[in-house]
C-alpha cells in the first residue's frame, strides 16, 4: 500500500515539475513568422501565406496553437475545415512542434477583391506535456499583402486608347532627340518602321523598335470622381472605375507616356484622397496599383470638385486629360462644362453595370464613352 501511495506522490511531483518547466519554458526560444509570400496579387489570383514555427530549444511542444485574423476577402482553399468567417476570418492552426525542429506550412488563397490587408496579430496557445494546460501569448506580426484592382479591359477600350496614343506619339515624334536612347519595346502600329531594331527582333522573333528621348514629355491625367451619394447606389460601377484608371495608366506607362493620377477615395493608411504626381515607368505603375489598392470604398469620398477643381483647370497645360466616373452629379457636371468651355483635350469614361445608356447633356456625350462592364 505504501508502495502504491509513494508511487503516487512522485507520479504527481513529476507531473507538477513538467508543468511548471513548461509554464516558464514553452515560449523561450520560439520563433513565429506569419507572412505572405509575396507583397501583391491582383484581384482573382491566388497567392500563399506561410506559418513558420522554429522551436530554438530541447523542449517539445505536443501542443501549439497559432491564431490569427485576416480579412474575409481571402479566401483559403481548406476555410471550411480550418477557419471561421464572419466580419474577418479567423484561422486556428494546430501544430506538433519537436525541440529543434522547424516547421514551416503554406496556404493557398485567393484574392477575391481589390484591398491592403494585413495580419492583425497572432496569439499562441501552448500545452504542458499531458494537455492538461494551457499558456497563452501574443505576438506582433507585420505582414501586408496589396491586392491590386485588375485593370480593365475590352476592345472598345483599346482602340480608343490606341487612337488617342497615336496621337500622343505623333506630335511628340515631331520633338524627338535623335541622340537620346530610352531603351527597346515591342513595336506598335503607329510606330515608324525605322526605328525597328533588327537584332533585337531576330533575337526575341518579334518585332522590337528603339525607344528614343525627347525634348518634351507628353503627359496623361487620369481623374477619378468615386462619388456616389445618389438614392439609386451603384458599388461596382464605383468598383469598376478603379479597374478603368488602372488600364489606362498601364497603357500609356507601356507606351512611354508620363501618367499623373488622382481621385477622391480616401487612402485608408494616410486618410488623404489619391494624389500621384506625373512620371513614368514601371515604378510609377506600382505605384499608381498601390495607391489603388488602398483605396477605402467603406468611407466617405473628398469633394472632388474642392479637391481637385483647380488642378484640373489650372494644371497639366498641353496634357491629355482622362476622366472616369460612374455618376454625373450637378457640382462635378458644373466643373466639367467649365473645362469644357476652355477647349482642352479630354474624355470621360462612364463605367455602367446596366445596359441603358446614363442621361448627360448633349454637350459632353461627344467627349464620354460609356463602358459596359457587364449586360
Amino acid at each position: 500500500m505504501m508502495r502504491i501511495f509513494a508511487i503516487g506522490i512522485l507520479a504527481f511531483l513529476l507531473f507538477e515539475l513538467q508543468r511548471r518547466v513548461y509554464q516558464t519554458y514553452w515560449d523561450q526560444h520560439l520563433d513565429i513568422h506569419v507572412t505572405f509570400g509575396m507583397p501583391y496579387i491582383f484581384e482573382g489570383e491566388e497567392g500563399e501565406l506561410l506559418e513558420v514555427i522554429e522551436n530554438r530549444k530541447w523542449l517539445p511542444l505536443p501542443m501549439l496553437k497559432v491564431k490569427f485574423q485576416t480579412s474575409r476577402n481571402l479566401i483559403f482553399s481548406d476555410s471550411k475545415e480550418q477557419g471561421g468567417v464572419t466580419d474577418r476570418y479567423y484561422r486556428n492552426d494546430v501544430f506538433q512542434v519537436g525541440g529543434g525542429e522547424k516547421i514551416t506550412r503554406r496556404l493557398r488563397f485567393r484574392g477575391k477583391r481589390r484591398g491592403y490587408y494585413n495580419i492583425l496579430g497572432v496569439d499562441l496557445v501552448g500545452s504542458d506535456m499531458f494537455l492538461t494546460s494551457e499558456m497563452i501569448e501574443s505576438r506582433e506580426t507585420e505582414g501586408y499583402l496589396y491586392v491590386y484592382p485588375r485593370p480593365f479591359h475590352s476592345r472598345e477600350l483599346q482602340i480608343y486608347l490606341l487612337q488617342i496614343s497615336g496621337e500622343i506619339l505623333a506630335k511628340r515624334n515631331l520633338l524627338e532627340d535623335p541622340f537620346e536612347y530610352r531603351g527597346i519595346r515591342e513595336y506598335q502600329p503607329f510606330d515608324d518602321i525605322r526605328s525597328v531594331n533588327w537584332k533585337a527582333t531576330a533575337r526575341v522573333q518579334g518585332l522590337m523598335v528603339n525607344q528614343k528621348g525627347y525634348t518634351t514629355q507628353q503627359t496623361v491625367r487620369v481623374f477619378m470622381n468615386l462619388e456616389d451619394s445618389g438614392i439609386l447606389k451603384k458599388p461596382d460601377a464605383v468598383e469598376s472605375s478603379l479597374q478603368v484608371a488602372a488600364g489606362i495608366a498601364k497603357y500609356f506607362l507601356s507606351q512611354g507616356i508620363q501618367v499623373a493620377m488622382f481621385g477622391n477615395g480616401v487612402d485608408m493608411i494616410s486618410h488623404k484622397p489619391v494624389e500621384i504626381r506625373a512620371g513614368a515607368g514601371n515604378g510609377q505603375m506600382d505605384s499608381i496599383y498601390k495607391a489603388l489598392a488602398r483605396v477605402d470604398l467603406e468611407q466617405p469620398v473628398v469633394g472632388f470638385v474642392e479637391t481637385f477643381g483647380e488642378e484640373l483647370l489650372t494644371g497639366g497645360r498641353g496634357a491629355q486629360t482622362f476622366l472616369v466616373s460612374p455618376n454625373g452629379y450637378e457640382d462635378f457636371l458644373g466643373l466639367v462644362s467649365r473645362y469644357h468651355s476652355m477647349g482642352q483635350a479630354y474624355q470621360w469614361f462612364y463605367p455602367v453595370w446596366e445596359t441603358k445608356e446614363p442621361l448627360l447633356p448633349d454637350w459632353v456625350k461627344g467627349h464620354t464613352k460609356v463602358l459596359h462592364i457587364r449586360g
